[in-house]
């Protein structure tokens, strides 16, 4: 539940700052960026501090080496979180974090189905729904910086192509 008040608050705080007059911030996607990016600090540090043994268990046991697969999860999330910060891979980090969160959600079906205090839909729904929300989320992002970045391309294509007195608007 934890990282879901992350990305809510942290996009929400964003929002509220990009309105009182910080214009980068003005744009959903932006602040979204920046609520996952908390989000996903948070969640990759979890792996090497505090939850690791938890994590650990969460690994299917049909997955070689969990704690080795714990610790390149949580580095990837760490390294997806910077990326969504740098403008230049903002597109490559939503994009991989997406695939990401699809390849891990198989450890949170193992989790809710291995016998917890709590019946198993009790375990399996929450998490499913936090995994959609995280996940729209991150498509959101991937699919506004796509496109951004698309139309900066045929921007910059219809630069090459133009003659320079076009470009310049010189007579």
């Amino acid at each position: 539940m934890e990282p879901v008040i992350v990305l809510v608050g942290v996009t929400g705080v964003l929002l509220v700052i990009g309105r009182v007059g910080v214009r980068p911030l003005r744009r959903p996607a932006v602040a979204l960026r920046g609520g996952l990016a908390a989000m996903f600090l948070l969640t990759g540090g979890s792996h090497f501090v505090g939850m690791r043994p938890e994590m650990i268990a969460m690994v299917p046991d049909w997955v070689p080496a969990p704690e080795f697969v714990v610790t390149l999860t949580g580095l990837a999330e760490i390294a997806g979180a910077i990326g969504l910060l740098w403008p230049r891979t903002v597109a490559a980090a939503a994009s991989c974090l997406t695939l990401l969160l699809v390849v891990m959600f198989p450890a949170n079906v193992h989790l809710a189905l291995s016998g917890g205090p709590l019946p198993w839909w009790d375990e399996l729904l929450p998490r499913t729904i936090a995994q959609l929300v995280f996940l729209a989320a991150t498509t959101t992002v991937a699919v506004d910086a796509w496109r951004r970045h698309s139309r900066g391309l045929r921007r910059r294509d219809e630069d090459v192509r133009e003659p320079d007195a076009v470009r310049t608007g010189a007579r």
